[in-house]
């Protein structure tokens, strides 16, 4: 199946959820790990696809806007994956090989971004790992 323009950006704003879900599942955003997300947007999302948003700006940066949006409301790290989940159920034909690995290479990077690994983010990796495979 081919991805729209519509499906790429909800698997941008997912990823958003996604990103700040971990982030945020030790109860706080650390300025660190919003800074590793910012950069690594920036430095690898950016190159996936030749897709943009309504305003014609790459949809990856749709992940930093929802992000922020996110921190703004304080959303619970459970929802936000939540959301995420029912996103990729509805459409694992946007997730390719790449996609797959580049988001759990991010997720991995976010959770190490401040003081390493704490149990609530291994936990939300090792449940991002098996949706993933």
């Amino acid at each position: 199946m081919r991805n729209t323009q519509r499906t790429m950006n909800e698997l941008y704003e997912s990823l958003g959820k996604l990103f700040y879900a971990i982030a945020i599942v030790d109860g706080s955003v650390h300025a660190k790990e919003w800074d590793r997300v910012k950069e690594i947007v920036k430095e690898e999302w950016l190159y996936v696809d030749d897709f943009t948003d309504r305003y014609g700006t790459d949809a990856a940066n749709l992940i930093e806007i929802v992000f922020d949006g996110l921190m703004e409301y304080n959303q619970s790290s459970e929802l936000c994956f939540d959301e995420f989940k029912e996103f990729y159920d509805a459409h694992p034909h946007a997730f390719t090989k790449e996609i797959k690995l580049l988001t759990g290479r991010t997720a991995n990077a976010i959770a190490n971004a401040f003081s390493g690994r704490n149990k609530s983010e291994l936990v939300l990796l090792a449940k991002i790992n098996l949706l993933l495979k």
